[in-house]
């Protein structure tokens, strides 16, 4: 009885903690949009962060992904056609 107490408060307190932390970190990256600072890197950390016990963290992190990586390509095919120009 006691262990499984013990283990709820573990992991109750362990997704608290991780969303505070992701939270801030994110919130952090969303005010970096308007002020100086990098925040289409740090956005990206508090969502894995928050990816880490949230399923929809972990999706959006997927999305975010997946626009990234379409971008950056879609960038290095038009380097590539101005460059065989």
């Amino acid at each position: 009885m006691i262990k499984k107490a013990v283990h709820f408060t573990y992991k109750t307190g362990r997704r608290i903690a991780i969303a505070i932390v992701g939270s801030s970190v994110l919130l952090l990256g969303i005010v970096m949009i308007v002020t100086p600072g990098p925040a289409f890197v740090v956005i990206p950390i508090g969502l894995a962060i928050l990816a880490v016990e949230f399923v929809w963290a972990r999706h959006w992190l997927k999305k975010l992904r997946e626009l990234i990586s379409r971008r950056s390509a879609e960038g290095r095919a038009e380097r590539a056609d101005r460059h065989r120009q």
